[in-house]
């Protein structure tokens, strides 16, 4: 069993009792898949850069990614409907708790002049998104092979009813709220 879950199980369920106290057992909150996200706007005029963004998330989350594609036409930006724009991965069980380990223990500290996560970016139902500036945080990526920075979103979907109770749980799980 990974770390992170094993913390969860066995220290964070029974802190969430004593503070939150639900009901049912079934009402607290648990991290149901997490969501590694990059937008390549740069991928309408240079394509190499969207398979170079596929192989980095690869390599990071050890899972392929999906190919997002543009929704809607934007004219202001030269977009078309259903070119492809961006890469995506969900994260579900054990790989989605070795990469919150790594997330909490190894990638939020090796950020530059870090202060802690802002605490308002729950999306109001209980869902955090988290943006990251470079992927050459993760360990997994080797700096020399990097063409150009790019920035990423993670977004930790929760079963909490809202946002208070996800950052209790958050909170106990490790992640670094900045004290404002």
């Amino acid at each position: 069993m990974n770390h992170m879950k094993e913390k969860y199980l066995q220290e964070v369920l029974p802190a969430m009792k004593s503070t939150l106290k639900l009901d049912n057992p079934m009402q607290y909150p648990k991290i149901e898949k997490v969501v590694v996200n990059i937008g390549l706007g740069e991928a309408l005029d240079n394509p190499k850069a969207l398979d170079a963004a596929v192989n980095d998330l690869a390599q990071i989350t050890g899972q392929k990614p999906v190919v997002t594609k543009a929704r809607v036409s934007i004219a202001n930006f030269k977009l078309r409907e259903g070119r492809q724009i961006g890469a995506k991965v969900t994260l579900r069980g054990e790989k989605m708790w070795g990469f919150l380990d790594r997330l909490l223990n190894i990638v939020l500290p090796r950020v530059r002049d870090f202060r802690g996560v802002p605490t308002d970016a729950f999306d109001g139902r209980g869902n955090y998104t988290l943006g990251l500036k470079e992927q050459t945080l993760f360990p997994e990526i080797d700096y020399e092979k990097v063409d150009k920075v790019r920035g990423m979103e993670v977004t930790i979907v929760t079963t909490a009813q809202n946002d208070d109770q996800a950052r209790v749980m958050l909170d106990l799980l490790g992640m670094p709220f900045r004290k404002d």
